[in-house]
């Protein structure tokens, strides 16, 4: 019996999506399956807002992807006819001998990129809403902004369809095994045969993946919105996006949005959870937590509350990602593990997964981001 579709995409959020539009780009018969429905907020691509940053504190290795990734995203803006990236620019601030501070720098320096290093007395005069303690400096890139993440995956599945791809969501997979050279994919609804299979499952990952022993750990993580006193002393590029090393962990902001005030959030590790354990509603003394925080570097930022909301990262123990091949079964592919950091990358780890699909290959250099690094042995056959 010849298989149905050529590549079956399990999850849609941001990079499943993004393989979608990746292989029905390429000729590929795709079917694209997600358990819930269009739009939800249980895993980690919803929101009206991401940071996308070219200056990479995590890892220098990180740059060429996301300057490939600025480019897909306007030729998706191009493709939907819609406005999915403002430029705003960021600022990483914090003490030198950080690691938001330092490795933005080292970035920097390896890749010859446009930037600057303020101290506190140039940082307030150039962007006068942030209060910056003497020790601290602020490294500012131009090359930085906000994706719109709802608008963003929506372009995504929208550009897939049009493409080809049957897209299928409020459908549960119950299982996938390999069969021969391809595989078998077994929902709620039916049983499915591809060639390939993409597995792009967010906080699922370690139960979807649980044959490789990945360390994965999902987490419990949230935002928060406020009103500005004076919205146009928040509004980029005045105020640009930010990352800040604080003593309570590293928080970043994105500047005024009509509708959704300023947004706030933490990377501190967050509760440990499963996305069907996680604590989805927001305390009081959460809010003023980040409320206290924030007014030490954004003086009246957070005049009146709009509203929080609940996402979940998933962590592996280095903050990097996983995309990769399974060891034991190279028709399917995998993304795992983007550890709070991985949505502006959609597009270009959409091209990898799809390049390892449909060629077994890619030219993007990702060995940094390959499964063995953990150690793990190639599982057995399912």
């Amino acid at each position: 019996m010849e298989p149905a579709f050529d590549v079956i995409v399990l999850g849609l959020g941001v990079m499943g999506a993004s393989a979608a539009w990746q292989l029905a780009g390429r000729g590929a018969r795709v079917l694209g399956i997600d358990a819930h429905p269009r739009g939800h907020v249980l895993g980690s691509s919803h929101g009206r807002s991401r940071i996308i940053r070219e200056a990479y504190y995590e890892a220098v290795e990180y740059v060429p992807l996301v300057q490939r990734a600025f480019g897909q995203w306007r030729d998706l803006e191009a493709e939907a006819g819609a406005s999915l990236l403002q430029m705003t620019g960021c600022l990483n601030i914090g003490r030198p001998g950080t690691p938001v501070v330092d490795g933005v720098i080292a970035s920097i320096g390896a890749h010859r990129l446009e930037a600057e290093v303020l101290d506190a007395s140039a940082m307030g005069r150039r962007f006068p809403a942030f209060r910056l303690p003497e020790d601290q400096v602020g490294v500012y890139q131009p090359n930085a902004g906000i994706l719109d993440a709802d608008a963003c995956v929506g372009a995504l599945l929208d550009g897939a369809a049009r493409r080809g791809a049957t897209i299928r969501h409020a459908e549960a997979v119950w299982s996938w095994r390999a069969d021969g050279d391809g595989v078998v994919v077994e929902t709620g609804i039916s049983t499915y045969r591809s060639g390939r299979l993409v597995i792009a499952a967010g906080p699922w990952s370690a139960a979807v993946l649980a044959d490789l022993g990945l360390p994965l750990q999902a987490v419990r993580q949230y935002v928060t919105h406020f009103e500005p006193d004076e919205p146009a002393r928040f509004t980029a590029p005045t105020c640009p996006a930010f990352i800040w090393s604080v003593p309570e962990g590293d928080i970043y902001g994105i500047p005024y949005l009509r509708g959704s005030g300023m947004k706030f959030g933490g990377h501190d590790p967050g509760e440990p959870c499963t996305p069907e354990t996680a604590r989805r509603e927001i305390g009081s003394e959460e809010v003023d937590l980040v409320r206290g925080i924030v007014e030490r570097c954004l003086p009246g930022s957070t005049g009146a509350f709009i509203a929080a909301q609940a996402c979940l990262y998933t962590l592996t123990p280095d903050r990097h990602f996983i995309v990769d091949r399974h060891p034991a079964h190279p028709q399917v592919s995998f993304a795992a593990g983007t550890s709070g950091h991985g949505f502006k990358f959609g597009p270009t780890v959409g091209e990898v997964l799809a390049d390892f699909a449909l060629a077994g290959e890619t030219r993007h250099d990702v060995g940094f981001l390959a499964a063995a690094r953990f150690g793990r042995a190639p599982a057995a056959d399912r």
